[in-house]
């Protein structure tokens, strides 16, 4: 009888902006695929005991980072998991190319307008808590997004169902992972 080589299960890390859909796409891709759901932010709230604006408060930004690069060097399975990272996370120096050695990453955008409404008076969005958050969003985002193009494999969910972007993310996802991590 011949036995069937184990294939492997790279991690999906989805990354971009605030507000672009990151934990609602990450749920959904991770049932498609039988996989296990993470969110980088609550993995590290669990782990704090305490809420990111608490930890921005508390701790600072750094220290917040430094977490988010602790998650990801060692805070989560090796395999078999879609992880919703925050929006900043990639931005680390060297994390990107982490996150890349690690599994498969795909950027999701969405354009600025569609952010300020998806996040705009959210108490849990510690960076856009300032006078003008579309002007915050669009700084934050001209400041990112090269680094976002850089990391991942971009995806829009402007205009897009959940269905519509999981499974195109499936479909690249299996490519990538054949390509790249058998």
């Amino acid at each position: 009888m011949m036995e069937r080589r184990q294939r492997r299960r790279p991690n999906i890390y989805l990354i971009g902006f605030m507000g672009v859909g990151k934990s609602a796409v990450g749920r959904a891709l991770a049932r498609s695929l039988h996989l296990q759901y993470l969110d980088s932010d609550w993995a590290i709230e669990h782990k704090a005991g305490m809420p990111i604006t608490e930890i921005f408060k508390t701790r600072g930004e750094a220290a917040f980072r430094s977490m988010e690069r602790e998650f990801i060097e060692s805070g989560h399975p090796a395999e078999g998991v879609v992880v919703s990272c925050g929006g900043g996370l990639p931005v680390q120096p060297g994390m990107g190319e982490l996150l890349k050695s690690k599994g498969v990453v795909i950027c999701l955008f969405a354009s600025p307008e569609t952010i300020v409404q998806r996040t705009v008076g959210n108490p849990k969005r510690p960076l856009l808590n300032v006078e003008n958050p579309e002007e915050r969003i669009r700084q934050l985002m001209g400041e990112r997004e090269p680094v976002y193009m850089n990391t991942g494999i971009g995806i829009s969910t402007e205009s897009r169902s959940i269905a519509e972007v999981v499974k195109n993310i499936a479909r690249i996802y299996r490519r990538e992972a054949r390509l790249r991590f058998q």
